[in-house]
């Protein structure tokens, strides 16, 4: 049963000119003074999310984005000042890029931010998806095989550096500790300074593709799924069960996942819906050049740099989500609805974040959604 609301909020900023007859994504260029409200911007959600009873802000790490679309380069150091200004609100990442770390410093920063927060903090992890981030900072991204073995390695070394008094590791991409003298003495072991105080420190990771491998990584270490909404979830949610019995865990369906959808209020469908329009088809522009759209021809990706071409290509339109299940808009009694069909579905799925990064959607947008569904949905399911 849902338990806990949560919401993802990319890192981005208030914009004009949206949608396919707005400003194309390469010429989008803020200032750096704009660019860093991102902070306050995430300031403001925390505390709309505090007082309303929320359970976590998932935050998501971007480098270099100019166009102001992620802002937010070190989740640890983000949640440390945020848990400062909010009383109970925990900090998820959703994800640290963990190819764009070595893995030791981010386990340092991440066990520094649990000891500070008190234990506010959550843990998610992701590959990465953008080359101009991961490959800039020194890692493979367009070698999905190279990223995968890199990642999943320094995720050994995390959990290693976390759970273990002293450690070493010897593998392909890491050698640690460095073969040196230490004090006259051949170094072996190293430790983590400081280990995080609320050990085993609770881990999530996407589920996107429901690949063996990816998912049998997941479950042999304790890692919990993200899964986004759609029209897959219940297989997906299938499959995970699937493979935690197979370890050895029998689990109701939903049981370990948190689902993410992105949900939009207003007082009538339409009009939610309408208001919805534009922003999707902001985050179409966005993430169709990225491969993250599937299913789109080359030529159907070049048409959104284009606002002529673009509502002639057959693109997706919000509808296409909204009809899948990944966007729900309209009246709290429509949400309320919506959701309480999933929870039927997933009955051991506990955790809903409300939502899906909120890419283009205005961050003032973003907090009156917060504030009504924590007003007039969540207290449904709380009851």
């Amino acid at each position: 049963m849902i338990t806990r609301f949560d919401n993802f909020f990319g890192g981005h900023v208030e914009m004009s000119d949206l949608g396919f007859q707005g400003i194309p994504i390469d010429n989008r260029i803020e200032s750096d003074d704009h660019l860093a409200t991102a902070i306050d911007e995430a300031r403001a959600i925390a505390e709309v999310m505090d007082e309303a009873g929320y359970d976590t802000l998932w935050l998501a790490e971007h480098h270099f984005q100019r166009e102001g679309y992620g802002c937010i380069p070190n989740l640890p150091m983000l949640a440390v000042y945020l848990s400062q200004v909010t009383r109970r609100l925990h900090f998820g990442s959703m994800f640290n890029t963990v190819p764009a770390w070595h893995p030791l410093r981010l386990a340092e920063d991440f066990a520094l931010a649990d000891l500070i927060t008190k234990g506010r903090v959550r843990f998610g992890i992701g590959r990465g998806y953008i080359a101009r981030e991961v490959e800039t900072l020194g890692s493979p991204l367009d070698n999905d095989q190279a990223n995968r073995d890199l990642f999943e390695e320094q995720v050994e070394i995390i959990f290693k550096a976390w759970n273990e008094p002293s450690f070493s590791h010897r593998g392909k991409y890491y050698d640690l500790p460095a073969r040196i003298r230490h004090r006259g003495q051949e170094l072996e072991e190293i430790t983590l300074v400081p280990r995080p105080p609320n050990r085993p420190l609770e881990c999530w990771q996407p589920i996107v593709s429901v690949n063996p491998r990816g998912i049998d990584f997941m479950v042999k270490h304790g890692i919990k799924g993200v899964l986004p909404g759609g029209g897959r979830v219940d297989e997906v949610a299938a499959k995970w069960q699937e493979a935690l019995a197979g370890a050895g865990r029998e689990t109701r369906l939903g049981e370990d996942l948190a689902l993410v959808l992105q949900v939009h209020l207003a007082d009538t469908q339409a009009q939610a819906i309408r208001e919805a329009t534009v922003w999707y088809e902001e985050q179409l522009k966005v993430l169709s050049p990225l491969g993250m759209i599937p299913h789109l021809t080359e030529a159907q990706i070049q048409a959104t740099f284009d606002p002529e071409k673009a509502p002639h290509a057959g693109l997706p339109t919000v509808h296409d989500p909204i009809r899948d299940g990944a966007w729900i808009c309209g009246p709290p009694e429509h949400v309320f609805e919506k959701i309480s069909e999933i929870q039927d579905r997933l009955p051991g799925l506990e955790r809903v974040i409300i939502g899906a990064g909120g890419l283009a959607i205005p961050p003032s947008i973003i907090r009156q959604d917060l504030a009504w569904f924590g007003k007039e949905v969540m207290p449904k399911f709380q009851e």
